[in-house]
C-alpha cells in the first residue's frame, strides 16, 4: 500500500470506545491510518495539568518532594531525588530513552511495530500518564506516514514495561531539548524497506521530532505494549488457524471414511463443555452431505465397531478446549490493549488531603500477557499435535482404509515418495513447538539491584507464540494438501466412486486446485513426485489468510466469522 493510498483509507478512530482486536489488525496488518479523537485528548488533560502544577511549583522555587520519574532516578534509584532544577526534567527523560535503547537481535516485523504503536497510543490516552498530547499525536502521524522504528526482538523482561523495545520507538520520535542530536542518538527506522536514522526517517515523512518533558520519557517506555502486540497478533492468527484446522480435519475424516457417531450433539451435550459442543456442531456442518462418513444421529453406522482413532474421533474434545482457551486469552488481551500500564499513574481525582496524585504501582507487570501468550502456545501446539497424527494415518497404507501408501498411486510402487516428506516436515514443526511451548511465564530473573525481583518474560512468551502459530499454520497447510489428495484418490476408487465428499470439502478442494503454487504451476493431483515446497508455501498462504474458511463458508452458506475472513 502506498502512502497516498494509506492516507485515503478510512481511519480507525481512537476514541472513547474500547479498541478491539480487529482495530489492531486493521492498523497493524492492513495499514489502516488512525485518528485520535479530540475527546480522548481532553481526557488526558487533568493528569497533564496536575503535572504542570508540580513543575510550576518547582520553577517558583517551592520545596518539592521526590516524585518518581519526575525528579528522581528510576528502578532501584527511585527514592533518590535527582535534582532541584526544573529544566533537568527534560534531560532526565531524554537520558532514560537513550540508556534504554539497548535491544539486540533481528528487527521485528512491521506489523509488530505498528501494533505496538497503536497499543501505546490507546494506553496513553486513558488519561493517567501525564504525557503531552502532541507526543501521542506524533505517534499517530508516524503510523499514518509509514515511519516504522526498527525494534530489535530481544530485551524486554515483560515487567517494568517493555522498556527496551519501546525505547527504540521513543528515540526515533523524540529529540534533545537542545535540538543537537547526533544521527546515532536518533535510533533507526525503515524507509522504503531500508534502515535509516530516526532523524532521516522523520524528515522523510515530514514529521517533527519533539523534545520530552517531565515524565514523558517513562510514559513512552513503561508499559506492556510490545509484549501485548506480539500476543495479540498470535491470538488473531491462532483463532483463524483453528477455523481452518477444523475444515482440514473434516476433509481427512471424509478421506478416511470416518464415523459420524463421534460428532452427534447428544454426546457432547452430555459433557457440557461449550467449546467441545461448538466444535462438534461445526464438524457436523462441515461433514453435512458427505457420502463418505459412516453413520450420524439418524442413521446407524454400517461398519463395526463404529470407532475411529483418537486423532479423528476426539477432535471436538481437543479443539473444543483450544477454542475456549483462545476465547479466554482474547478477553485478557482486549483488556490489555485498553489498559493504562505505565508507572506512576496520575489520578487528580484522589481526595484533596492527598497531595501526591502520582500513584506508584505495578501495572507494567505483564503477567496477564505472559499467561495469555503461554496458553496460546500450548493450545496451538495441540492443534499441531493431533493434526500431525492424522497426516501419519493418511500416509500409512495399513491405517488409511485402502488408500495407497504415501498417497501416491504410482505406476511403479516405490518409485515415488508422494507425501512421505510433508509428514516429516509436520513432525519437525510440531517437535519444535513442543520445545517453544514451555511456559515463559514461570521464569523470572531479578534485575535492577533486586528492586525488580519478579518479572513475567511476556515478550519471550509472545515471540514464541507467534513462532508456534506460524509453525502450525504450515502443519495445517500440509493437511490441506494431503487431505485433498486423499479425497481425490478415494473418489477414484471403484468402491467409493459414487460416494462424493460434502460441499465443504469440495469447496476446499476447488480452492486448492484453482490456486497456483509459488512457482506458477498448478497445485494439481500428485501422480508422480514433483518439487513440493512451492505448493507448501502457497497452501500456507491460504491457511494464514483465512481464504480456506471464507471459501467453505460461502459454499455452505455459513457466517464467515473466521478472524481472517
Amino acid at each position: 500500500m502506498t502512502l497516498e493510498t494509506l492516507l485515503d483509507t478510512a481511519p480507525v478512530v481512537i476514541g472513547l470506545h474500547r479498541a478491539t482486536l480487529d482495530d489492531l489488525i486493521q492498523v497493524a496488518r492492513h495499514r489502516r491510518p488512525v485518528v485520535v479523537d479530540e475527546q480522548v485528548l481532553a481526557r488526558m488533560k487533568p493528569s497533564q495539568e496536575w503535572l504542570d502544577g508540580v513543575m510550576d511549583a518547582m520553577k517558583a522555587g517551592e520545596k518539592t518532594a521526590p516524585i518518581y520519574s519526575i525528579n528522581t532516578g528510576f528502578g532501584s534509584l527511585a527514592g533518590r531525588k535527582a535534582f532541584d532544577e526544573p529544566s533537568d526534567t527534560a534531560e532526565l527523560s531524554r537520558r532514560l530513552v537513550l540508556s534504554n535503547a539497548a535491544g539486540v537481535g533481528r528487527y521485528v516485523d512491521e506489523e509488530v511495530v505498528r501494533a505496538t504503536m497503536l497499543i501505546r497510543i490507546v494506553s496513553l490516552t486513558q488519561g493517567h500518564s501525564g504525557i503531552r498530547a502532541d507526543l501521542v499525536e506524533t505517534l499517530a502521524q508516524m503510523l499514518n506516514r509509514g515511519v516504522y522504528p526498527a525494534i530489535p526482538e530481544y530485551g524486554s523482561l515483560g515487567a517494568s514495561g517493555d522498556l527496551i523495545p519501546l525505547a527504540h520507538v521513543a528515540i526515533v520520535m523524540s529529540r534533545s531539548h537542545t535540538g543537537e542530536d547526533e544521527e546515532l542518538d536518533s535510533g533507526e527506522a525503515f524507509v522504503d524497506g531500508a534502515v535509516v536514522s530516526g532523524i532521516a526517517a522523520m524528515a522523510h515523512a515530514g514529521i517533527e521530532r519533539l523534545p520530552l518533558g517531565a515524565k514523558d520519557g517513562l510514559a513512552l517506555l513503561n508499559g506492556t505494549s510490545f509484549s501485548c502486540a506480539q500476543a495479540a497478533l498470535a491470538l488473531y492468527d491462532a483463532q483463524n488457524l483453528l477455523e481452518t484446522a477444523q475444515i482440514t480435519a473434516a476433509m481427512t475424516i471424509e478421506a478416511l471414511m470416518g464415523f459420524g457417531d463421534a460428532f452427534i450433539d447428544e454426546l457432547h451435550q452430555a459433557r457440557g463443555q461449550r467449546g467441545q459442543i461448538e466444535v462438534a456442531a461445526r464438524l457436523r456442518e462441515l461433514l453435512a452431505g458427505s457420502g463418505l462418513v459412516d453413520g450420524d444421529a439418524g442413521t446407524d453406522p454400517v461398519r463395526q465397531p463404529p470407532q475411529d482413532a483418537y486423532s479423528l474421533r476426539c477432535i471436538p474434545q481437543v479443539f473444543g478446549p483450544v477454542k475456549d482457551t483462545l476465547a479466554f486469552a482474547a478477553n485478557i488481551l482486549t483488556n490489555e490493549i485498553n489498559a493504562a500500564t505505565d508507572n506512576p499513574l496520575i489520578f487528580p481525582s484522589l481526595p484533596s488531603k492527598r497531595t501526591l496524585k502520582a500513584v506508584s504501582g505495578g501495572n507494567f507487570h505483564a503477567e496477564y500477557v505472559a499467561f495469555a501468550a503461554d496458553f496460546i502456545s500450548i493450545v496451538v501446539t495441540e492443534i499441531g499435535n493431533i493434526t500431525e497424527r492424522r497426516l501419519f494415518r493418511l500416509d500409512d497404507g495399513t491405517l488409511n482404509r485402502g488408500l495407497p501408501d504415501m498417497l501416491v498411486a504410482s505406476d511403479q510402487i516405490g518409485m515415488d515418495c508422494g507425501y512421505m516428506l510433508p509428514q516429516y516436515l509436520a513432525a519437525a514443526l510440531v517437535s519444535d513447538c513442543k520445545t517453544l511451548a514451555h511456559p515463559d511465564s514461570v521464569d523470572s530473573i531479578p534485575t535492577c539491584a533486586n528492586q525488580e525481583d519478579h518479572v513475567s518474560m511476556a515478550n519471550n512468551a509472545g515471540r514464541h507464540a507467534r513462532q508456534i502459530v506460524a509453525n502450525i499454520e504450515s502443519v495445517v497447510a500440509v493437511e490441506l494438501l494431503m487431505a485433498a489428495q486423499a479425497l481425490e484418490l478415494r473418489m477414484r476408487m471403484p468402491a467409493t466412486a459414487e460416494a462424493a465428499p460434502g460441499p465443504a470439502s469440495l469447496a476446499s478442494l476447488a480452492l486448492l486446485r484453482s490456486t497456483a503454487a509459488d512457482d506458477g504451476r498448478p497445485i494439481d493431483h500428485l501422480k508422480q513426485d514433483v518439487v513440493l515446497y512451492p505448493r507448501l508455501r502457497k497452501a500456507g498462504d491460504l491457511v494464514h489468510s483465512g481464504a480456506v474458511a471464507t471459501a467453505v463458508n460461502a459454499a455452505i452458506g455459513a457466517d464467515d466469522d473466521a478472524p481472517g475472513g
